[in-house]
């Protein structure tokens, strides 16, 4: 029987002296490293029984997968306590690793090995795509076979800050579905800055009530923030998804938002940046930060709180007129600016640890001396390799998420006039897609020390909901396959190939998405430019 869907192509492995047989492909992004198929459709139909165990472990898989089968194709599978007759089953193997799944599709069933919740989960998407994908009319066919699977790198995140513009809680839960669908696993959620602080903070109400107003383009906005009830919602509806939501509380600098609300404890700032920093010689600073991160600890139990920690030096110029920042430098025997910016993170980064928390931090911190076993580094300056070679070298946990190409608020092509450019340079979806992310492991000075990669769309540019999914959308896919499949699994053109039929889903959902096969083609509204629109921004 003819594979009109499944089946996108075969490629050969080259080995020196020996050629290895083509693994065959499935319309599964990212792509499985492990498949093994035998010939053969299993058709599904709509109101076919789904085995659910009584086991825990598999709820929210089987959840979710009859959930957003029933959205995506209309089938209305449902429970059953009976194993006879059952078209997929989910059975526990405790071999596999956390993330690792078996996903055996048999002559007249499907079986879903998996250890944990997050491998059932796994599982269920790569099932789901294969369905949502195989479907005609009232009937699905996937191929019969096995896939054995489980991600390169365990840290596939995706950054959104809502700082600048703010987007809300059905947007956000639009975006962790993709990503639970692509098997993204972390949603870092930028919340604080120089527009407004959008998490509500319940000791100090100013904070969302004063610094929640306005946005990068419009600084007179209406207050705009997550009531922590929403954020509660949220953190479940990501964990359901198994994804981990770390929230950014932005400090020393970048504070200008919380400053606003509470003005006794800035720092100042520049002429550029008006009271951008926290002031780091007040004792009542680190009692008020320290209040604010227990609140935000509570709300987001991942355990990972980031700090920020970068560009600090955009306001720090006020610190070198302040007397009790002087007394500071002094007594602790601090050189400058930069070493008061350490002094602060090691503080603050107490204060986590005493939460029993863990700290991220950006690359400005990979030599702050902040404990390697607590402390997540994440590298985003593309032009300073120097400052990934010192993380690395100081033995830190590593989220490799550079500028070029993994910002999203990077223009995509070189017709596109509103955007980020470094120089000449930005991200296309090929270079995000063939980005070299194993070859950072040489540099490693343990197994696993890059903990994977990270897209980040900073917002200045993105005042609507239909540029975030422009800049977001089909990158999302790409970043998936470079953070999950292995060197050997990637190939661009297959990867195009199977884009085409996503893209269908894009549409179905309504979301304005890049796309790559019509590079020349964008709507007039995207070479537009927002109101307050800065030149060609490079940090």
């Amino acid at each position: 029987m003819k594979l009109r869907i499944i089946y996108i192509g075969f490629f050969v492995l080259l080995f020196p002296g020996k050629v290895l047989r083509a693994q065959p492909s499935v319309a599964v992004i990212p792509q499985p490293n492990r498949i093994s198929l035998t010939g053969g459709e299993l058709t599904l139909r709509d109101h076919s029984l789904v085995f659910e165990p009584e086991a825990l472990l598999f709820r929210d898989a089987s959840e979710l997968f009859r959930e957003q089968l029933f959205v995506r194709t209309g089938f209305t599978w449902f429970k059953t306590g009976e194993a006879a007759g059952a078209i997929l089953a989910f059975k526990q193997n405790t071999g596999l690793e956390q993330e690792e799944y078996i996903l055996d599709m048999g002559p007249d069933a499907i079986v879903v090995e998996a250890s944990a919740r997050a491998g059932a989960h796994n599982a269920v998407m790569s099932l789901l795509q294969m369905m949502v994908l195989g479907k005609e009319g009232g009937v699905s066919r996937i191929p019969r076979g096995k896939i054995q699977d489980k991600p390169a790198f365990s840290w596939r995140g995706y950054m959104l800050d809502e700082s600048r513009h703010f987007f809300g809680v059905e947007k956000v839960k639009q975006l962790l579905n993709w990503m639970a669908f692509y098997k993204l696993n972390r949603f870092h959620w930028h919340l604080t800055d120089e527009p407004a602080w959008r998490l509500e903070i319940r000791k100090y109400p100013l904070l969302s009530l004063v610094g929640g107003i306005g946005s990068f383009t419009d600084p007179a906005a209406g207050a705009r923030y997550y009531t922590q009830q929403e954020i509660r919602d949220i953190v479940a509806y990501a964990a359901k998804r198994q994804i981990e939501i770390i929230p950014e509380i932005d400090m020393p600098g970048h504070a200008t938002a919380a400053n606003r609300a509470y003005p006794q404890f800035s720092g100042g700032g520049s002429r550029n940046h008006p009271d951008f920093t926290f002031h780091p010689a007040k004792k009542g600073t680190y009692t008020y930060l320290t209040h604010i991160l227990k609140e935000v600890n509570v709300l987001f139990p991942s355990g990972w709180v980031h700090l920020g920690g970068d560009e600090v030096s955009f306001g720090s110029e006020a610190w070198n007129n302040d007397r009790l920042i002087d007394s500071l430098k002094a007594g602790r025997k601090l050189a400058g600016n930069k070493e008061v910016e350490t002094y602060f993170m090691r503080r603050m980064a107490d204060s986590l640890f005493r939460m029993n928390a863990r700290i991220g931090v950006w690359d400005e911190m990979a030599d702050s001396g902040l404990p390697k076993e607590k402390t997540l580094q994440f590298w985003w300056r593309h032009d300073k390799p120097e400052q990934l070679q010192l993380a690395l070298k100081n033995g830190y946990a590593t989220v490799i998420c550079p500028r070029i190409p993994l910002y999203f608020d990077f223009v995509q092509a070189e017709n596109h006039r509103y955007g980020r450019k470094w120089g000449k340079a930005f991200g296309t979806l090929e270079a995000l897609y063939k980005y070299p992310v194993e070859d950072l492991q040489k540099s490693e000075t343990y197994k696993g020390q890059i903990a994977g990669v990270q897209g980040n769309l900073w917002t200045e540019t993105v005042n609507t909901t239909d540029r975030l999914d422009f800049l977001t959308f089909p990158r999302l896919a790409a970043l998936a396959e470079v953070g999950w499949s292995e060197s050997r699994t990637k190939n661009y053109d297959r990867f195009l190939e199977g884009l085409r039929k996503h893209l269908g889903l894009y549409k179905e959902e309504n979301l304005y998405f890049y796309d790559p096969f019509d590079p020349a083609k964008e709507e007039a509204y995207f070479n537009k430019p927002p109101e307050r629109y800065p030149d060609n921004p490079e940090d």
